[in-house]
């Protein structure tokens, strides 16, 4: 039994002190700090004999952005340049052929027959206002209880054919089907002002008259005038307003009578 307890006291015993505790730890962090100010003033660069793939070394050269925040290289995301495709396209109304600032601009040409008419804007096939102001013709002629929606359409596709074989008579460089449409309709808007006053009072008398001709000439020149400027067709002005003064004509036997 004293064998045993002996042999516990020996086994136990130790010469590790809590003096040799802390200078052990003093001198972890000497060596610590030597050696990482070995390591900074070699710039942490692997020993001659030490392994070190090729690869990682070009990685860590390469790379020069912070941590989850890498720096924008266009190599590498040359194949997510579809993404940035969507912000090219053009929006859906100019691919409709529909121009807010061009309407507005053709409006404003035909509201004041004097002010030059811009060619390039007006030789477009453009149909949305020739609709809205064809529907406000037709909508302003219900309100005043006539019904002549077919009329309207069908005197405009026909007027259209006809100024369309003869401009192409009488000009050089020739127009589109869609561009006399659009013209047309455009001019249409001083017949809509006759046929809103249509709505308040009667046009059966010499006032209306005088105002029906009076609106049957602001719409022939007013087309006459984006037709020559379209065409190029200077000094033939008044052969182009004559037809248009025929077509309008029409109209306002529609909204007079």
């Amino acid at each position: 039994m004293s064998n045993f307890e002996q042999f516990q006291f020996d086994f136990y015993q130790s010469n590790y002190t809590i003096d040799d505790q802390d200078e052990g730890c003093d001198s972890y962090g000497s060596n610590e700090n030597f050696s990482r100010s070995t390591k900074s003033q070699t710039g942490e660069q692997p020993a001659a004999g030490a392994f070190a793939p090729s690869a990682m070394l070009l990685s860590s050269r390469s790379y020069t952005g912070q941590i989850l925040q890498p720096v924008y290289n266009p190599n590498t995301l040359s194949h997510l340049g579809y993404a940035d495709g969507f912000d090219e396209e053009p929006p859906l109304l100019e691919e409709l052929g529909i121009n807010f600032e061009h309407i507005w601009q053709k409006t404003l040409t035909v509201l004041n027959p004097m002010k030059p008419a811009d060619g390039s804007i007006m030789n477009e096939t453009d149909l949305t206002g020739p609709m809205v102001f064809c529907l406000a013709l037709g909508a302003t002629l219900l309100l005043a209880g006539k019904v002549h929606f077919g009329y309207i359409y069908g005197m405009s596709a026909t007027g259209c054919l006809a100024m369309h074989a003869l401009l192409n008579l009488m000009s050089t460089s020739g127009v589109s089907y869609g561009c006399v449409a659009s013209v047309l309709g455009y001019c249409l808007l001083p017949m809509v002002i006759l046929s809103s006053s249509a709505v308040v009072f009667s046009l059966q008398g010499i006032p209306g008259t005088l105002l029906a001709l009076f609106i049957i000439g602001w719409c022939s020149l007013s087309a006459s005038k984006i037709f020559t400027s379209a065409l190029a067709m200077e000094g033939q002005q008044l052969l182009i307003a004559y037809p248009c003064a025929l077509l309008y004509g029409l109209f306002a036997l529609l909204t007079v009578f």
